[in-house]
């Protein structure tokens, strides 16, 4: 299994805090790839170093052989490294149509700027691909409402539709199903486990243990802005010092 992510030697700090130290992480072509711990550990700020939203003081990220760090992030996800937030970033005065359509054509263009002569429905190929997309995720009947008109878990699964239209070669999700009622998350580890996206590279930053356990082949542990191990579900399950950092917590809050 070829890697697509390579990240070396990575730190940060901010303000004398050490918020990732010295990280070593390799993530391999069409796993999915769960990074867990507590907060405050450096897990956004791991994921922030590999988008270019943040510029680690050293190491390297190296996502598909070429090299991250100095990239803008629009560079970034054109590139195929797409990340899905934990607050979802959507266009809240827009339609959830319109929402799905605008980063399609800007993957397709390398950019979007709105033209107000050229309607976005003469798009027709990615007006047909927006529909299906919306379809899979279970918002097709919404698709001419506005954004912000949905609720908080639909408004997680029209981001996660958003990215997926970019066909992305790694999508990292941040927390997707925070906030979500246990419907909500149950339909949403249904949906990344779909044909569509279970060959899809994912990485994805997770504290509930029933979805970690329902998706990841690995798993990593950041503790203090370090990984104290890396290993499958049952490895991480039954390893004692995984259990005294993090997740023996976790277990007693599920039952």
């Amino acid at each position: 299994m070829s890697i697509i992510l390579d990240i070396s030697g990575v730190n940060k700090t901010f303000g004398g805090l050490q918020a990732l130290d010295d990280v070593n992480l390799k993530i391999e072509e069409g796993e999915t790839h769960a990074i867990i711990g507590p907060n405050g550990a450096g897990k956004s700020t791991l994921l922030n170093c590999c988008i270019g939203r943040l510029i680690p003081d050293s190491g390297s990220v190296t996502f598909n052989g070429n090299n991250m760090i100095g990239m803008q992030p629009h560079d970034i996800n054109h590139a195929g490294m797409v990340r899905i937030f934990q607050t979802p970033e959507i266009f809240p005065d827009l339609t959830l149509l319109q929402n799905v359509m605008i980063p399609a054509l800007a993957k397709r263009d390398g950019t979007f700027k709105f033209n107000p002569f050229k309607s976005l429905a003469a798009e027709k190929s990615i007006l047909e691909e927006a529909h299906a997309t919306l379809a899979d995720f279970e918002l097709d009947k919404f698709h001419d409402q506005l954004a912000n008109s949905i609720s908080r878990g639909d408004k997680r699964r029209l981001e996660l539709a958003m990215g997926i239209i970019q066909h992305p070669k790694l999508l990292l999700l941040d927390e997707p199903t925070a906030g979500m009622a246990r419907h909500d998350t149950n339909r949403t580890i249904d949906l990344l486990n779909s044909d569509r996206m279970q060959a899809m590279t994912k990485v994805i930053i997770e504290h509930d243990m029933h979805v970690v356990f329902s998706l990841a082949d690995r798993i990593s542990v950041l503790v203090r802005g370090n990984i104290i191990t890396t290993g499958t579900p049952e490895e991480i399950k039954n390893d004692p010092k995984v259990k005294e950092a993090y997740l023996g917590e976790s277990e007693e809050e599920e039952s």
